[in-house]
């Protein structure tokens, strides 16, 4: 475990956009108040109450100085070890510090020292609260790009968040792969960020408040995809999408026609090589998702029900911490299983539907937004590259 005090990393250096960022999260904006997008601002979508309740017991002031575009809460967390990529003023990692529990740690790393001041200067005061013996959450100033130079060690965590921070990086890859090398084998990469309709200019790409709005620096959904994979990631799974709006028209000129959503991607490190498709029973009881699991856009499962996967998805399933949690079953036996679906129609004319933009918040679950059409519609927009691949 790195320690909290760590310094940054010796051998990386700042370029202009990490300045600039440190910056602009440092000295420019005050409280979400100061920004001109939604990119970094957490949607107002239902909570279940464990999580309701572990945000209310982290601090208002860790609250109002955080920037995320979404809430980044995987499942099954007991006793896991996990890093906040960009922690920011810690706001995840309080929260998530509840959900481990005592046996679990959360570290946070994140180059900014004001952000990392304002974390730290509540560790003690959340630890009290939570009635831990010992603290369970730590914090490194280092980079995203640089995970190994800030001191925490390979094969060494079982999930890695992020929220609303790998596009403010001007090297994705190379945060790819960092994130790769410190996950244990089975690990995730579970993270919200920001993604384009196609390739930004160098216009935007060079806006100093666009990239700070989480916007400048948005990957071209397919980037990501190639990216994943080359560094040896699983295939990207989408999870959730929810449109991002700009309201000022100074800024909203530049951008033209590209459009940008805030999605949520969950990415595997399993071993390489093809598995076969099996059938899958959710056991059901882990907490949160006891009675229906929705995994992600693609499948969803419920207790007791046979649901027919593919090869990836079951490698991940019997790879992972998710292991326990679901009964395998050879394809073609007894029963027959639930199948998910996937749209046909071509990715490009997503990102020109009306019909897509109109979508408040697109989410998944086993009720309330979720419909299949969205589901196919987005599983087509965001995986269509590998799926055509596969």
């Amino acid at each position: 475990m790195a320690d909290s005090n760590c310094g940054c990393a010796k051998g990386f250096t700042d370029s202009a956009i990490h300045v600039d960022v440190k910056e602009y999260y440092g000295i420019t904006v005050k409280s979400t108040k100061d920004l001109q997008s939604n990119a970094c601002v957490a949607p107002a979508t239902p909570l279940p109450a464990f999580i309701r309740q572990a945000l209310g017991k982290v601090h208002s002031e860790v609250i109002s100085k955080y920037y995320g575009c979404g809430l980044v809460v995987p499942e099954c967390l007991e006793g896991c070890r996990i890093l906040d990529l960009g922690s920011g003023s810690g706001r995840d990692c309080y929260m998530l510090s509840q959900l481990v529990g005592e046996k679990g740690h959360v570290t946070g790393i994140d180059m900014t020292q004001e952000q990392l001041e304002i974390a730290r200067k509540y560790l003690d005061h959340h630890m009290q609260e939570f009635g831990y013996k010992a603290p369970n959450v730590s914090f490194v100033h280092g980079y995203i790009e640089a995970l190994a130079e800030a001191g925490l060690q390979n094969n060494s965590f079982d999930i890695i968040i992020s929220n609303c921070v790998v596009n403010l990086s001007p090297d994705k890859k190379r945060v790819l792969a960092e994130a790769y090398n410190i996950l244990k084998e089975g690990g995730e990469l579970y993270f919200s960020d920001v993604y384009s309709s196609e390739r930004l200019t160098s216009e935007i790409k060079n806006h100093k408040v666009l990239w700070g709005e989480c916007i400048g620096g948005a990957l071209w959904w397919q980037d990501l995809v190639q990216l994943a994979e080359e560094v040896g990631f699983s295939r990207p799974r989408l999870v959730t999408a929810s449109i991002i709006t700009v309201d000022n028209k100074e800024l909203q000129d530049i951008l033209g026609d590209f459009k940008f959503i805030s999605a949520t991607y969950r990415l595997f490190k399993v071993a390489k090589g093809s598995s076969k498709p099996c059938r899958v029973i959710y056991n059901g009881g882990i907490r949160g998702v006891e009675n229906c699991f929705p995994f992600d856009c693609q499948y969803t499962f419920k207790t007791e029900e046979v649901v027919e996967v593919d090869g990836d998805l079951a490698k991940i399933l019997s790879s992972s911490r998710f292991a326990e949690d679901f009964t395998f079953e050879p394809s073609g036996q007894g029963q027959c299983g639930v199948k998910a679906k996937v749209s046909n129609k071509d990715e490009k004319d997503l990102w020109l539907d009306e019909d897509l933009f109109l979508i408040q918040e697109i989410s998944y679950g086993c009720t309330g937004l979720r419909s299949n059409w969205i589901c196919q519609r987005l599983t087509q927009l965001f995986w269509s590259v590998s799926l055509r691949i596969c």
